[in-house]
């Protein structure tokens, strides 16, 4: 199977979104900057195609409209991201935390069985191909930072902000 690609332009920069017939599977955010060119250039190598874009991709566009755009709270989607299966474990859980929520790395640990498996968990998050749309965004250190966001700490802070933002208004 072939995977597609399309392009989304986010308030976050422009959304690089590939997938096949069986999902999406991964959507990351593009700086300007000459890393951006070769991942843009590794399109030809990796055989990666615009033509006939399936049905997902064209969904995931319109779904990510309506997030940027504050009608959408939950992504409705086929995933299909690739990884180990301890990933693929963990990527699941991050789609139990709600919109407008966060979680610690010790609280998703223990969603998942294993409080040991902070580094892992956190690891895990790190390597999650389907940014956004599986959120990652939403765990926090647990002091409340706001730790490791391979987007970059400021699209997390942003993303958070987003989803609620009444709690970022200061009273004073």
């Amino acid at each position: 199977m072939n995977l597609h690609t399309t392009y989304y332009k986010s308030p976050l920069g422009t959304a690089k979104i590939v997938g096949d017939e069986n999902g999406i599977q991964s959507v990351s955010v593009l700086d300007d900057d000459p890393l951006s060119e070769f991942i843009l250039s590794e399109d030809e190598r990796l055989q990666v195609t615009n033509s006939e874009i399936p049905e997902c991709l064209q969904e995931c566009v319109a779904q990510l409209e309506q997030y940027f755009s504050g009608e959408r709270s939950n992504f409705d989607l086929k995933l299909n991201p690739q990884g180990t299966d301890f990933q693929k474990k963990v990527w699941d859980e991050l789609l139990n935390i709600p919109f407008n929520k966060t979680r610690t790395y010790l609280e998703q640990s223990k969603a998942l069985g294993d409080v040991k498996a902070i580094r892992a968990v956190a690891s895990a998050n790190g390597k999650n191909p389907i940014w956004i749309i599986i959120p990652c965004h939403r765990v926090i250190g647990s002091d409340g930072s706001l730790t490791g966001y391979a987007g970059g700490i400021w699209r997390k802070k942003w993303l958070l902000a987003h989803e609620n933002p009444v709690k970022q208004q200061s009273l004073f």
